[in-house]
């Protein structure tokens, strides 16, 4: 494995938060298909203790937040309501007043080097930010991809509100396709980063690689206590590009996946667990791989960020251009996905809770794959159920 950590000052209060903490682990459009699913039973007794979800939810787009964006990719609400809000191509950081939909760009995250799928991509405030006023942003370098922290600084005029970025971890392959990009600090105050193999297929299953993979590490970048793989910061292995991570109310994980030309996964999430690629795209009869809650065909969905709302995972679709309702009964989709908004606002990037049922919805159509004419790139937010 080829990873260079640098040491960074950890806050202390955060760090004996996480050494206590441990390890835990309106109708909707009519798809062209039917999308499998994992469905298991009704609403009735849950594997999670409680009803499952019911099969049937709605969403409605209450107002657009904020619209002018570019190449949006990673969103990260801070505490008192407003967005934060990454541009790929651009690798700069935007505020967003969540009331009034004013936009701010903070500043450049330096190092920065956007190609194809890459550049700035998944971003996270600190477990600390009330105090440290930390930021942690997942991007393409020009030599890998990697996770900093930037401080932000309000007192600094705008467009230099970012100070200089601290590597919290570095060595994850970079391509022009596939370089992952979600991190989010979980329940247990860990962090966690979705890989992608970059293309090499191989990189996937080999734990000695950190392509294709989920990892689990502390805020300064070491291996989380209670890591399946002693030393390692690999959590889960054989993925082919994880784009979503969110915990439900039990504190267990799920991932959104892009597929090849078959199946676009969502998978619940089992420390060590192995997830087929690319011996196996969707469902598998292997029963050395994890199968799957809920798959799409790939011209339905290329799930990307994905939000726990009302017993429910929702993920925003990005070629399929729709956002997709899995309810759950536990781990196990409770019925089959549902889907929203199809065609309505064209690539979904991001989801993410907005609290009282409902959900910020970030678009992708700049980012070089979209139609720029459905839109300029813009923050809704929604009422779901």
């Amino acid at each position: 494995m080829i990873v260079r950590r640098r040491a960074v000052p950890a806050v202390l209060a955060v760090t004996a938060l996480l050494l206590a903490a441990g390890c835990s682990s309106g109708g909707g459009d009519t798809p062209g298909r039917t999308p499998a699913a994992s469905a298991s039973g009704g609403p009735a007794a849950s594997r999670g203790g409680e009803p499952a979800a019911p099969a049937k939810g709605s969403a409605k787009v209450l107002r657009t937040v904020a619209e002018g964006l570019k190449s949006p990719w990673g969103l990260a609400p801070l505490p008192g309501g407003d967005l934060l809000v990454s541009s790929r191509d651009e690798g700069t950081i935007s505020r967003i007043d969540a009331k009034t939909g004013r936009t701010t760009v903070l500043g450049t995250v330096s190092g920065v080097s956007p190609a194809g799928e890459g550049g700035l991509l998944g971003i996270a405030a600190s477990p600390g930010y009330a105090t440290d006023h930390m930021i942690y942003a997942y991007f393409t370098s020009a030599s890998d991809n990697r996770i900093v922290r930037v401080r932000y600084d309000e007192r600094k005029p705008a467009g230099e509100r970012l100070g200089a970025p601290d590597t919290v971890f570095k060595g994850i392959p970079k391509g022009t396709r596939h370089n992952g990009g979600r991190i989010a600090f979980g329940p247990d105050g860990m962090l966690y980063a979705g890989t992608g193999e970059t293309g090499r297929r191989g990189l996937a299953r080999d734990r000695s690689s950190l392509g294709g993979k989920i990892l689990r590490m502390t805020p300064d970048g070491e291996p989380a206590p209670g890591n399946p793989f002693p030393g390692s910061v690999v959590y889960s292995y054989g993925h082919r590009n994880v784009q979503g991570l969110a915990w439900d109310g039990h504190q267990r994980l799920f991932a959104s996946e892009f597929g090849q030309d078959t199946w676009d996964e969502l998978n619940a999430i089992k420390p060590g667990g192995d997830y087929g690629w690319p011996e196996a795209e969707g469902r598998s009869s292997d029963a050395g791989f994890q199968n799957p809650v809920a798959q799409w065909h790939t011209d339905e969905a290329s799930p990307s960020g994905i939000a726990w709302v009302k017993g429910a995972i929702w993920t925003a679709g990005l070629r399929g251009e729709r956002l997709w309702r899995v309810p759950l009964d536990g781990t196990s989709a409770s019925a089959a996905p549902q889907a929203f908004l199809t065609g309505a606002y064209g690539r979904l990037r991001t989801v993410a809770p907005a609290g009282d049922g409902r959900l910020w919805l970030v678009t992708s159509n700049t980012d070089g794959r979209g139609t720029p004419e459905k839109g300029d790139d813009r923050v809704l937010e929604l009422q779901v159920r």
